[in-house]
């Protein structure tokens, strides 16, 4: 049996939302972006940080890549995803991959 190897990638992000001045209205911003993560790209992700700040959030973005490239693919092709959505702005980016 051959051994397969896979990749896990981990991105980390800290985004603002300028204008949001509620949790409420925050927190859904967060959920439809979370949703449309997950539903899009199959990934995992949770809001991680920042969770009582009105406009700022920090996610934790998970995924298992077959290799190298797909993981770095799939992290990149997050960052546009969410540079494209209106209303969010990416503080900062740090991806792991394992």
């Amino acid at each position: 049996m051959a051994v397969k190897t896979i990749r896990v990638a981990i991105l980390i992000l800290e985004i603002h939302i300028p204008g949001k001045t509620s949790l409420k209205a925050k927190r859904q911003v967060i959920k439809s972006l979370v949703q449309r993560l997950r539903n899009k790209y199959n990934v995992s992700v949770s809001e991680i940080g920042s969770q009582d700040l009105w406009q700022k959030s920090e996610l934790g973005i998970a995924a298992v890549c077959y290799n190298g490239s797909g993981a770095d693919s799939i992290t990149g092709t997050i960052i546009n995803f969410i540079e494209e959505e209106n209303g969010i702005d990416i503080i900062t980016a740090r991806t792991e991959i394992y």
